[in-house]
Formats: C-alpha cells, structure tokens, sequence
C-alpha cells in the first residue's frame, strides 16, 4: 500500500557543485605476501589525496571484494565526509569498479588512480592547464612515462605533424622518471637516452608530454557519454583499451604533464614514502576552473581509421620514423637508437 506521491518525484537534479571527480578502485583481501603492505600504502595514497585537492573535489573510492578492515576505514571516512562514494561490491575486476564509479554523476573532470599513488601538490593545477593549453585533450596523465606517443597517439601525431610546436626537449623530471621504472621492477638496462628527451607539444606558457599512461589520468567526463555495463577482465587482457581508447574516438588527444606530479608507490612500503607525505602538510589548495569548451561529437570512421590505423602503420615503419625523429629535433646521435 502506498498513501500519497513521494516528496521527489519530477523534482529535477541541481546542478552540481564539484569540478572534479577522483575514482580509485581498490583490492586489498588481506595483508599477507603480495598485500601485504597495500593498507598502509592505500591511506597514504587518500592522505596525499586529501592535503592536495582542492573543495570542489568529489572522491569516489570502489572497494572491489576487500577484507574488513577496509570496509570498516573506508565507511568511517565518508561519514567523516573525507569522501564522498564509497561503492562496496564483490571482486568484480578492476575496470567494472570504475565503470561503477563513472556512473551517477556529472562531473566535467574525471581523475581514474590506481591505490598506489601518492600526488604531488599542484596536480590539479596543472593538470587543468593542458587541458585550457590545448583544447583538443582528452586525456592528461600525471607520470612522464617512456616514449608515451607510441601507444595511441597516431591522432595527435598525425595533426601536429608540421607543427613547430610539437618537437622533442628535454626530459624535466629525470629523476622521478628514474624512480617510476623502479616502482614497477625494471633494472636499468632501457636506452639512456630515453631519459634525455621526450616528445612534447608547447605554447607560449604551457608544455605536455605526447601521450599518457594509466597508472593515473584525468579524462574530460564527455568521454564517458555511453558507458560500457561490463568487461570481461579481472585485469590487463583488453580491458585498458577501454581507457587508452576512449578519446580516439572524438578525435581527442592523449597528453601528460611535462613534470612529473604524482608517484607510483607499488606494493612495497619505502621509507621515502613518508617523507614525501610529511612534505605535503599543511598545503593550501587553490580551486582551479575548466575553461569553458565545446563538446566534442565522434568523428567519423573514416578520420578514425586515417589516423589511428593508417597513419600508425606508416609511423612503425623505421625508415619513416627516422625522418619524423629529424624533422622534430631529435639529435643525430639519438635517432638510429631512439
């Protein structure tokens, strides 16, 4: 039996008040062998969180199948409103978590972490100032990566390439990018001169990497108009593609902050860690605005096959490559090693 109409019906949602939104799924079952320092590595990522974002920041936390006591430290922080979604579902793998996170709200930017990652203070900042510097980003990532232009960047390759603008310089954060390879278990035997220089693209006051990575990015929410309702992966398989894929389709860039603006902690807790974390109390955190852009429609098929698949075809020629490397100042000692 029902008496009456409900108090909400046809009311219309207001218009929100946050600029940002953050997801980070999370998987910690236990705190044994692999997890076991991932707790502890898991609240220093929300702490360096918290003492780096500014007001109009939603957090979103998806906890994928963890053990109690997340549950329990997760449901305390957002009754202390530290954030403000908490989603708990059984281990449903890491990309449908963030499907779960990216519905139900209408928010301009959308930041997809891992729980590994400590920020760095200014992140959003200057995150919102490649994506005000060149209007045509879709993506931003955080972490200066490896030659990033070679994994889907044949649109952005393909538009700037007789751009001045877009030319190889000088790696910014050498050291931070020594450290990234370290966090994820490399030895040191990669090309040295992949730590000299790296594909950017500049204007009078901003420069961006070519590319961006996963580990941590910002997505403009109109890339995630139409939401997939599953993926048939735990992890890896063809489920990043979802991400790395998303702004190809609306001719949009994928970019990274020239400096490195965030640290990918991996599963073992480092003494530097905490230094880190200590170094960023007491920061004041500025609200920082998306310029007002027009949406982006879906290109069609035939402009997505030219740049994404023709053109790439051509770019993983050697011989093409080498010219490309010429023509964007890449120096003659680094082109046949690059």
């Amino acid at each position: 039996m029902r008496l009456g109409n409900h108090p909400y019906k046809d009311q219309k949602q207001e218009d929100t008040a946050y600029l940002h939104q953050i997801i980070i799924p999370v998987y910690i079952p236990h705190e044994k062998e692999y997890f076991k320092d991932a707790f502890q590595i898991f609240q220093y990522c929300l702490q360096s969180l918290f003492n780096t974002i500014h007001a109009k920041t939603y957090i979103t936390v998806v906890n994928n199948g963890s053990s109690t006591k997340v549950v329990n430290y997760l449901n305390e922080l957002f009754i202390s409103n530290k954030i403000q979604e908490v989603i708990h579902s059984d281990n449903i793998g890491k990309l449908n978590a963030i499907l779960k996170g990216l519905a139900g709200n209408n928010i301009n930017l959308v930041t997809i972490t891992d729980a590994d990652v400590l920020f760095k203070p200014n992140w959003q900042q200057e995150t919102c100032k490649v994506f005000n510097a060149f209007p045509k980003t879709g993506v931003v990532g955080l972490i200066p990566q490896f030659k990033l232009f070679e994994s889907n960047c044949g649109n952005v390759l393909f538009d700037t390439l007789f751009s001045k603008n877009a030319q190889f310089t000088d790696v910014k954060s050498k050291d931070e990018l020594v450290q990234f390879y370290e966090s994820i278990g490399w030895d040191k035997s990669y090309n040295p001169h992949y730590l000299e220089k790296n594909l950017t693209i500049q204007n009078e006051q901003v420069s961006a990497i070519i590319g961006s990575g996963h580990v941590v990015a910002t997505y403009k929410k109109e890339l995630f108009e139409t939401i997939k309702t599953h993926i048939g992966f735990k992890m890896g398989g063809t489920s990043e593609l979802y991400l790395d894929k998303s702004p190809l389709y609306k001719g949009l860039w994928r970019l990274t902050t020239n400096k490195n603006m965030a640290f990918h902690m991996g599963n073992v807790f480092e003494p530097w860690m905490e230094k880190e974390l200590k170094f960023l109390e007491g920061n004041q955190n500025k609200i920082h605005e998306l310029l007002k852009q027009s949406s982006h429609k879906q290109i069609s098929k035939i402009h997505f096959f030219i740049k994404n698949k023709i053109f790439n075809k051509l770019f993983s020629n050697n011989g093409i490559r080498k010219i490309y490397y010429k023509y964007k100042k890449l120096s003659k000692d680094m082109i046949n090693n690059y």
